[in-house]
């Protein structure tokens, strides 16, 4: 333990076990986890619901060995930290992302996790709301930097000091020169698909964060038009048209109706035999494709540029190891809100498996966690 590690003396923990692949879930005893050298110790406080969760249950997706302790997010108060964790001590409140099994996964009372997955929970957040965002705003960080190539301004900026306008810069200036040239925008536009989902509203945010100009154009449920144009959409599509259609929906709302010229595909919609989709792109322009990793076929057009993405990538993208506490920046000054609105489907680690048959049976624009 560190100087600033809790008193408390370890004593056991229940962890929420899935014995096997499709369940059952099982509440066990477990010592108290001892942290590693930039470790914290997290007394989970809420925990987020996500499809990658029922996936993992039902299919092993990312499963090496059964049993197995699942969930990807949470938030709390740190109790014990490693010898070398500076930025932490016990008694703060945070959010972090948990991992995938074991002594990391979030269903049980206390997670243990790299400190640089962990950061300061907003002053303004519960404990449930905080639990709802890491995995969507990481996997959006991933999409955008890893997936398209846009860098975002919160993740490079100087203390007290934004850069200007990364669309109105060169890479690299000139020599000699004392001022950033303009230069066109290397993107116009993007449509995200499934722009009501955690990860599509989170980069709805970054996106308009880093790119003002950008035409962002969306595919979500009618019913929530209103929230995704709020946090920064240009226009939604119906969802639930034919591809097809959504692709010529989005060519006629792109700039001169000529079609956009990057995709974040957060939902799978290319997925499935549906290639339609990408007659969206602009005939003579990059033809981006950032696919958020799912566990589906990825079948892309000739002539599409497609990188598979995942959350944990953020923390190797340029500025990325700091990337969870950059959040609270962007949190706090008002440039990045909670992406959806939460539901608790109950207290207590025994209604998880509940709360992911519920999941499973379809959720929109609603995040699902549960408070401990």
């Amino acid at each position: 333990m560190s100087p600033n590690a809790s008193s408390v003396a370890p004593k056991g923990i229940q962890q929420y076990i899935a014995a096997r692949q499709g369940g059952p879930f099982q509440l066990i005893n477990a010592p108290y986890p001892v942290p590693g050298p930039n470790e914290i110790c997290i007394r989970n406080r809420a925990v987020g619901l996500n499809p990658l969760d029922w996936k993992n249950l039902h299919y092993g997706m990312m499963v090496d060995s059964w049993p197995e302790i699942f969930g990807i997010d949470t938030a709390g108060v740190v109790e014990v930290v490693g010898k070398n964790v500076q930025g932490f001590k016990a008694g703060d409140a945070v959010m972090s992302l948990a991992g995938h099994g074991g002594r990391a996964g979030a269903f049980q009372d206390v997670t243990t996790v790299p400190a640089n997955y962990a950061c300061r929970k907003p002053t303004a957040w519960t404990f449930e709301q905080a639990a709802s965002v890491p995995i969507c705003y990481l996997t959006a960080v991933a999409s955008i930097i890893k997936g398209l190539g846009v860098p975002l301004p919160h993740l490079r900026e100087l203390p007290n000091e934004r850069i200007p306008n990364l669309d109105d810069l060169t890479s690299p200036m000139t020599p000699g020169a004392t001022q950033p040239q303009v230069k066109p925008p290397l993107l116009t536009s993007v449509l995200v698909i499934g722009g009501s989902s955690g990860v599509g509203a989170s980069a709805v945010q970054l996106l308009r964060d880093a790119l003002p100009h950008l035409v962002i154009i969306t595919t979500n449920s009618r019913a929530h038009n209103q929230k995704v144009t709020s946090l920064g959409a240009t226009t939604c599509v119906d969802r639930n048209m034919k591809p097809d259609q959504i692709a010529k929906a989005v060519r006629d709302a792109s700039p001169n109706g000529k079609g956009v010229d990057a995709m974040i595909d957060t939902v799978a919609g290319a997925m499935a035999g549906n290639k339609e989709i990408f007659g969206a792109f602009r005939e003579d322009g990059p033809k981006l494709y950032s696919h958020v990793m799912t566990g589906e076929k990825l079948e892309v057009s000739e002539g599409v540029k497609a990188a598979t993405v995942f959350g944990r990538m953020a923390f190797q993208t340029d500025g990325g190891g700091a990337a969870m506490t950059k959040l609270v920046d962007l949190v706090e000054s008002g440039r990045f809100k909670m992406p959806l609105e939460i539901e608790v489907v109950g207290k207590g680690l025994g209604v998880i498996g509940a709360g992911l048959e519920k999941l499973r049976g379809g959720v929109s624009g609603t995040k699902l966690v549960v408070s401990l």
